[in-house]
């Protein structure tokens, strides 16, 4: 072998290594493995897993968010009909059902095409070629961003800025994007940013630069649902419910109460999910 020719096949060699470490664009899976999806990156490379155990909430577990229930749904049905509908932003108070109604719209539109992929918000640079890979596919997508909130200077930021309105490079028909978060405009939120506030001569007051910014991101949602914190009567039905769906007797529940009213004040919640983790300890002690 000439020397020329050892030296190509040692470039050759080098090549594969070179290509087995660099980053790869997640490749199409198996779509009939799942009807939920994760987004993960390793070593650089990203990857779509299927999700085996899909959560099997419904939309009737969930209690004391009708006009959010009612809205999404609404919006989830136009998607999956394949009229236009509206990339939605789900805020407000920890645990009061905004990612559960997610995976419950999920539960109710699988048959019918519809299909979920997480993303976490460090990978939301990668939504370009996530949205490019299910262009042509014949399904419908949610793209889910759970707990979704930005440091100022994220990458992901700008990234999913572009992508729900304001780049050539939009998602497609077949492609939503359902976030939820804790901070109604997606960034912290700090005194010295109301300095930039002008406050003209006939009384009006107007955002500066920096409130804008922040701003721009969740108006570009075409749809925003609101969670509160629960009552304590809203609280009580919640367990209800939950305790019902375990098989817990009338008289079980009424009797539950004031147990439940203490274990959420032990918590100092009275969240749905607070709820449920209450229903799920006492429909344990009474089955054993």
């Amino acid at each position: 072998m000439s020397s020329l020719e050892t030296l190509i096949t040692r470039a050759e060699s080098l090549l594969q290594r070179l290509e087995a470490v660099l980053p790869h664009a997640a490749a199409a899976p198996d779509w009939s493995a799942s009807v939920a999806w994760r987004y993960r990156k390793r070593a650089g490379s990203a990857t779509l897993d299927p999700v085996r155990q899909v959560a099997r909430i419904r939309l009737d577990d969930l209690k004391e968010v009708d006009a959010q229930k009612d809205k999404l749904l609404r919006n989830t049905e136009q998607f999956v009909a394949g009229r236009p509908a509206n990339n939605v932003l789900l805020t407000g108070a920890r645990g009061t059902g905004k990612s559960s109604l997610i995976k419950a719209c999920l539960n109710r539109f699988s048959a019918q095409g519809l299909r979920l992929i997480e993303v976490d918000k460090a990978d939301l640079v990668d939504l370009p070629d996530l949205v490019e890979l299910v262009a042509d596919r014949p399904e419908r997508f949610v793209v889910f961003c759970d707990d979704l909130s930005f440091d100022e200077g994220e990458p992901g930021y700008k990234a999913l800025k572009s992508m729900l309105d304001g780049s050539i490079a939009q998602a497609g028909d077949n492609v939503l994007i359902y976030a939820t978060s804790n901070r109604r405009h997606l960034l912290p939120e700090y005194m010295k940013d109301n300095l930039s506030y002008q406050h003209t001569d006939d009384g009006e007051v107007h955002p500066g630069e920096v409130i804008e910014e922040k701003i721009s991101l969740s108006e570009r949602f075409g749809l925003w649902l609101s969670f509160y914190p629960f009552s304590q009567d809203e609280y009580l039905a919640i367990v209800a419910q939950w305790l019902r769906s375990f098989g817990v007797p009338e008289a079980d529940i009424v009797a539950a109460r004031q147990e439940s009213l203490v274990w959420s004040l032990e918590r100092g919640s009275r969240s749905g999910r607070v709820a449920y983790q209450f229903a799920r300890d006492y429909a344990g002690r009474a089955v054993g």
